[in-house]
């Protein structure tokens, strides 16, 4: 589950919380770029952080801004299971850090992200390095630059893939209706969208972010086997693109 702009502030994220573990959501991603969100998530997890899986993020050109962002997460969170850096953002320094606590066992897995396609090439540069474990990228219907290089790369390299901003870029523009989801075997378009993003064996979560119990319910099921085929997949890819 995101933390981007939901979990920005100082409302109690718990009973969101608690209807996101009652769903299976058992991972939780956040970053010091979102504001109050890793304080809020941290405080809706007291007493169960053993439950679930903490992702975050150092984003900082600055060295020892980065270690004071990790010092931070660690006192939240006690240890972080994937840390990343943020966008390459000085990826050099902060990588060597994350590494550093890694072998200090504060971290189990160490990546990093970006959402621009201008810089997937400086990322599989990276990936090919041997000194990331998980990558976190934009991917779904419409948007489908990591297909070219960085999917296939982490299939072959064995890493991790976290997708994040899975309903967004418009692919929620062109909802086909009742009678086409009925068809298509969901009950909603947010839906069939994460299914179709999940079903690709290549990604390990996909991260989606919301306030709205019934919209966090949608989403879950989305994770439900049995998993579609290749036709199913470029049945909703047409939709999407409004080409079906």
């Amino acid at each position: 589950m995101g933390t981007w702009r939901t979990f920005d502030t100082r409302d109690d994220r718990r009973p969101l919380v608690d209807a996101a573990l009652g769903f299976g959501v058992d991972l939780f991603d956040s970053s010091p770029m979102y504001g109050r969100a890793e304080q809020t998530l941290g405080r809706a997890l007291q007493g169960r952080r053993d439950r679930v899986l903490i992702a975050t993020k150092v984003w900082t050109p600055d060295a020892a801004e980065g270690r004071r962002q990790a010092d931070n997460a660690l006192r939240l969170y006690g240890h972080v299971d994937v840390y990343q850096v943020h966008n390459l953002v000085n990826w050099q320094a902060q990588l060597a850090l994350l590494e550093e606590f890694k072998e200090e066992g504060k971290v189990r897995v160490v990546g990093a992200t970006h959402y621009q396609p201008s810089a997937f090439g400086e990322l599989a540069e990276l990936m090919r390095g041997g000194r990331l474990e998980m990558v976190q990228l934009p991917y779904n219907p419409l948007r489908r630059e990591a297909e070219r290089e960085l999917l296939p790369l982490a299939a072959e390299l064995g890493l991790g893939v976290l997708v994040m901003s899975p309903l967004q870029h418009g692919v929620m523009d062109h909802d086909p209706g009742p009678r086409r989801l009925d068809e298509l075997g969901v009950r909603s378009w947010p839906e069939a969208v994460l299914k179709w993003i999940a079903s690709d064996h290549r990604v390990s979560c996909v991260l989606s972010a919301t306030t709205r119990v019934d919209h966090l319910e949608q989403n879950t099921r989305a994770g439900a086997g049995p998993w579609p085929d290749q036709a199913w997949r470029q049945e909703v890819a047409a939709i999407a693109a409004g080409q079906s």
